[in-house]
């Protein structure tokens, strides 16, 4: 009678990006075609209405800046799809729990961190579609009239600012249960963007702006709009560096809320 030595194998090492669990997200995630299409309306169809009711001699953003009002619009609106692209794909992390899924992962060298890049990564690609379609209407109908750098920066602001919302919507889905994860993120997003000033703009100053400042998506709303302060002289308006910030301590809050709800999700096997 033999027996199988199994002394010599290596224990298998865990990595912190794990391809196959990355394939898996993407495909997941551009399988859900309800929550893309309404990613994707929603915004674009915001802005066209917001665009066509403001008269052409209300467009002017500046005194001097190259960018009107309809680009402003165009940004926001992006900015609010990405978010709610990159929120739902990490959201839906609450009905992988109801499935058993964090459970089995937590039989396989998975680190907890691998997961939440694997969710975030695929965020970032629904969230960068969110953000080139809407960008694409607001130059296809003329609208949105900015400098092409102002047009790309803006772009790459919103679509890295979206993954703190990718870790925000991670959170939200291990809090809560799945059959009210995404009623109770939808009501926060609102909430959020308004105290960000996304949905209108809040007077610079006022209690209300202080008490603003400190939500997650107020500094990610300003940073996403700075760049369309380019005036034709190619200079810029102050950035300012709590704008960056509020975004890296949300994210930090929203990251290790996310490693610690996993560690303990999936202690329970």
């Amino acid at each position: 009678m033999t027996t199988l030595d199994i002394t010599g194998r290596r224990p298998a090492r865990a990595r912190l990006l794990d391809l196959g669990l990355m394939r898996f997200e993407f495909l997941r995630v551009l399988r859900n075609k309800q929550s893309i299409a309404f990613t994707l309306v929603f915004p674009i169809a915001m802005f066209l209405f917001i665009s066509s009711s403001i008269p052409q001699k209300s467009q002017k953003l500046g005194a001097d800046m190259t960018a009107n009002v309809s680009a402003s619009v165009m940004v926001n609106m992006a900015l609010y799809g990405a978010i709610m692209a990159a929120t739902s794909a990490g959201a839906a992390v609450a009905v992988e729990r109801d499935l058993g899924w964090s459970r089995q992962l937590r039989l396989t060298p998975l680190r907890p961190v691998s997961y939440i890049v694997a969710k975030m990564l695929a965020a970032l690609v629904m969230s960068t579609i969110a953000t080139g379609v809407t960008f694409a209407t607001g130059a296809i109908s003329g609208m949105a009239k900015a400098d092409p750098m102002s047009w790309a920066l803006s772009g790459a602001v919103v679509v890295a600012g979206s993954l703190v919302f990718a870790a925000f919507g991670l959170l939200i889905g291990y809090l809560l249960p799945s059959d009210s994860a995404m009623q109770y993120l939808g009501g926060l997003l609102v909430l959020m963007s308004m105290l960000g000033g996304i949905f209108f703009p809040i007077d610079e100053g006022t209690t209300f702006d202080r008490i603003a400042s400190f939500t997650p998506m107020y500094g990610f709303g300003k940073a996403a709009q700075w760049p369309l302060s380019l005036d034709h002289a190619g200079g810029f308006s102050a950035f300012h560096a709590s704008w960056a910030i509020s975004l890296v301590v949300w994210a930090c809050v929203f990251v290790f809320g996310d490693a610690w709800c996993f560690r303990r999700d999936t202690q329970r096997v």
